[in-house]
């Protein structure tokens, strides 16, 4: 590669590693808006948290199994073309959640005030429940397209440090849903209720008080309806930010007539039968029938129960167990994204290319005994810790948490090569997503009945379980390149 083409290649190589930073980042902004609605939902429609926990579970389930299905679709196809179709369907889903309130009112036929009861609960849980499975299907055309793009964008040695900064987009459009909901929409859109109080005692009801007075009644009475705007703008931004991936996003370098890198021997869309029949071989040897793969993605379900456990439940439990308020929770849970989050991957990808020689598996063991330690010592801090330590100690997970987090995706890709890297991620995507069983509904049925106490359990428990898992397999190879050579030159 003469230095003009290099030089091209490398613009458009962080050009398209930016792009699909921005474009992920959206989908979150239309995913994870549902943590901060949550416990507004639950006081102001006496929706429970074991309800709310399925909510996260089903969607959870259902994305996981749509980034496999997708996965396969993707290896085959436009990255493109299904990046930017999924964002916008999950923006129209965003708008008839945060409209999922009336839908209800339409079908029962009742008046719009606090106090419709059981009735509208009910309703509003299986139409909001429907809406929430149907975003996590959508939601696995996020992924994929990324992982197959980025795998065709930069060469193995690189993949490691390359790839864990666009993954940086998980923590960003994470840190945005929560900066968006937490400091604008929950404070600032809340109705006033001063002149209703048959609204505040039916908010004091639904969260199991008698007195209207009582700080935590008044502060959801002052969030009351501020919950559909977290649907609704980020619903808007994603309208956006799909276009905005039609029109910049490029599938591989032949789009802008650059040669392909090195490794990439095949077209990155499939067009004949002949060329399907060898691409499944190909996949059922790499992927299907690949030991390491299966190890990455049973490890990958812990992983996401610790990092879920934090991501879907830390505004709940940082104010209820903790007593923070929702700022100082909204706080919290930014440093936990935006500063723990991004520096870990940023850090941990580094790491992984300069000191561990490129095995992603050694530096995801060495953060989850990082995780295990730092999740063990958050549990037992006292409610009236300071909020800085609070604060770093919960930060400290994210760092740690967030390295095997990008990491497992990557090794997995390594070792089914840019050919099968959307299908191999796939399947680490049903098994993180399953990880909502325990970490979605799960959770909300121990906090319900035991208390915070046994979730904490349950997190220490699953990072000491991932380490046992990521030592069977400390003397694998760094990637699977060599072992797709002879197939290739057959």
């Amino acid at each position: 590669m003469d230095q003009a083409t290099q030089k091209k290649y490398n613009q458009w190589q962080w050009k398209t590693i930016i792009i699909l930073m921005i474009g992920y980042a959206m989908f979150y902004l239309v995913r994870k808006n549902l943590s901060f609605a949550m416990p507004v939902l639950g006081a102001e429609f006496g929706i429970t948290k074991t309800q709310l926990g399925l909510f996260l579970t089903l969607h959870g389930v259902i994305y996981g199994l749509s980034r496999y299905v997708v996965g396969i679709i993707t290896d085959r196809n436009s990255a493109r073309k299904v990046m930017s179709l999924g964002l916008l369907l999950c923006a129209l889903v965003n708008i008839l959640f945060g409209c999922s309130d009336f839908l209800a009112r339409l079908l029962l036929g009742i008046s719009a005030t606090a106090g419709d009861g059981a009735a509208l609960a009910s309703a509003l849980v299986y139409i909001m429940g429907t809406l929430w499975m149907v975003n996590g299907f959508l939601q696995g055309m996020g992924v994929p397209p990324c992982t197959k793009t980025l795998t065709q964008w930069i060469k193995p040695e690189e993949l490691a440090t390359k790839m864990s900064i666009w993954n940086m987009s998980h923590s960003i459009g994470a840190g945005l849903a929560i900066a968006l909901c937490g400091w604008i929409v929950i404070p600032h859109m809340g109705a006033d209720l001063s002149g209703n109080p048959d609204a505040v005692a039916a908010i004091a009801a639904n969260l199991g008080l008698s007195d209207l007075s009582d700080p935590k009644v008044l502060n959801f009475a002052a969030h009351y309806g501020a919950w559909r705007w977290c649907f609704l703008i980020p619903a808007a931004v994603a309208l956006v930010g799909s276009a905005f991936l039609f029109f910049t996003m490029k599938d591989s370098p032949s789009d802008v007539g650059l040669p392909e890198i090195v490794g990439k021997k095949k077209k990155a869309i499939v067009t004949t039968p002949e060329e399907a029949a060898e691409h499944a071989a190909f996949v059922k040897k790499h992927v299907y029938g690949n030991r390491i793969i299966w190890t990455l993605a049973i490890a990958n379900f812990f992983v996401y129960v610790v990092r879920f456990a934090c991501l879907d439940w830390g505004p709940t439990f940082l104010t209820e167990n903790k007593g923070l308020s929702m700022a100082t929770a909204t706080t919290l849970m930014l440093f936990f994204e935006f500063v723990g989050g991004n520096l870990g991957m940023v850090f941990w990808g580094w790491a992984t290319d300069h000191i561990f020689h490129s095995k992603a598996h050694h530096t995801s063991l060495i953060c989850m005994i990082g995780v295990a330690l730092c999740a063990l010592a958050f549990w037992k801090l006292p409610a009236d810790a300071s909020w800085f330590w609070l604060m770093l100690v919960f930060m400290l997970i994210g760092f740690f948490i967030y390295g095997p987090q990008a990491l497992l995706g990557i090794c997995a890709a390594q070792h089914a090569t840019n050919r099968a890297s959307a299908t191999a991620n796939g399947i680490l995507g049903i098994f993180g997503y399953a990880s909502t069983i325990v970490s979605g509904v799960g959770f909300g049925f121990v906090a319900d009945h035991y208390g915070w106490d046994g979730t904490y359990l349950t997190v220490v428990i699953a990072a000491a379980v991932t380490i046992l898992i990521l030592a069977t397999m400390w003397g694998a190879k760094a990637t699977g390149y060599e072992e797709e050579a002879p197939a290739e030159n057959a």
